[in-house]
């Protein structure tokens, strides 16, 4: 008997729900939300409002794109945290109640578990290519900042992370400053590609062990365009490819440097990335070039898979199946969940 899997994620601002059979995700639907872009950030009480509206037709569509219907699942996964509240609130209970009424097991997910299990997700007709345990994982996102060593599927530890401010955060508020749109990431990459790395320089927090900081990148970088402006008040429209080029590189040097040294530490060379910042270019670049010269393997999810989605979390939720990790229906979303598995 085939084992089907409803993977439901709802964890920020985009609804997702994804279908997985034997281990294939054979649909992965993603309603992303365009109000918050008006407001330079995700709004959470919008956030909550549009999952209540999106969360029906997405998983209608998943089921039907996958050729299934919703007699046939099997379990139903869902992201319980860490997250915001009121938008984890919306997928665990609808989790819930999809579990009442089919009368199927229900899976507690990681959201930051499943960004690292993303690199095992299988494709219908597409060679699978995923790292071999142990591997040593770099999750970079809006709220996250972690080197984690993978063990096996479900036996992860946490060996660095941000004492402070996240990656993602750093590159989001920095574009804010630039007076760039939401996300700033996506924007200052792109930016990025046009302009000099080595036109300004930033302060780059010195933290010991392989935890990171982003904070001081942060007021570093605010300080210098506000002290620039004094003498040309439009210094950022004329230097803003340098400005997002020199950002992108300070970013991206903190969390390469931190990476080398776990790798060196740990003697693992299967480089795995994950989380949304997994899609930078300039992050991709700079962990091939590592990799060309140490020797690294190193994977990295396509970028459908690497943004929040459902895919991956049905695809730890089959994981935890295959060893009858279950849950009740008691369990409440948990906005500060950590990664302790």
């Amino acid at each position: 008997m085939s084992i089907i899997i409803l993977g439901i994620e709802s964890s920020c601002d985009d609804t997702s729900a994804a279908i997985l059979k034997d281990g294939v995700v054979l649909s992965n639907v993603i309603a992303s939300q365009k109000v918050h872009e008006a407001y330079g950030g995700v709004v959470p009480e919008l956030a909550s409002r549009a999952h209540q509206q999106n969360i029906i037709p997405v998983v209608a569509q998943a089921l039907k794109l996958a050729g299934t219907c919703a007699d046939e699942v099997t379990a139903i996964a869902f992201t319980r945290g860490p997250g915001l509240l009121g938008s984890l609130l919306v997928g665990t209970s609808f989790a819930k109640g999809f579990a009442i009424a089919k009368q199927i097991p229900m899976i507690e997910v990681n959201h930051l578990q499943a960004h690292i299990l993303a690199n095992f997700i299988k494709e219908p007709g597409i060679e699978a290519h995923h790292p071999q345990f142990p591997f040593l994982t770099l999750l970079v996102s809006g709220g996250n900042s972690q080197l984690i060593v993978v063990r096996d599927y479900l036996d992860m530890e946490v060996i660095g992370q941000t004492i402070d401010d996240a990656a993602g955060e750093a590159y989001d508020k920095c574009a804010k400053v630039m007076g760039l749109g939401y996300p700033g990431g996506p924007i200052i990459d792109r930016l990025a590609k046009e302009g000099n790395p080595e036109r300004f320089s930033f302060n780059k927090p010195q933290i010991p062990g392989l935890d990171y900081s982003f904070s001081g990148l942060k007021t570093s970088f605010l300080y210098s365009i506000r002290d620039e402006i004094k003498n040309d008040p439009d210094f950022i429209q004329h230097n803003l490819n340098d400005l997002c080029a020199s950002l992108q590189k300070a970013i991206i040097d903190i969390l390469m440097a931190k990476l080398k040294k776990a790798a060196k530490q740990t003697g693992i060379k299967q480089i795995a990335i994950g989380g949304g910042v997994s899609a930078n270019t300039g992050l991709q670049k700079a962990v091939h070039a590592e990799a060309d010269r140490l020797g690294w393997e190193v994977y990295i999810p396509r970028l459908g898979f690497s943004l929040d989605n459902a895919g991956m979390v049905a695809v730890t939720g089959y994981y935890k199946y295959l060893k009858s990790q279950f849950i009740g229906l008691e369990a409440p979303a948990d906005a500060r969940m950590s990664l302790k598995i």
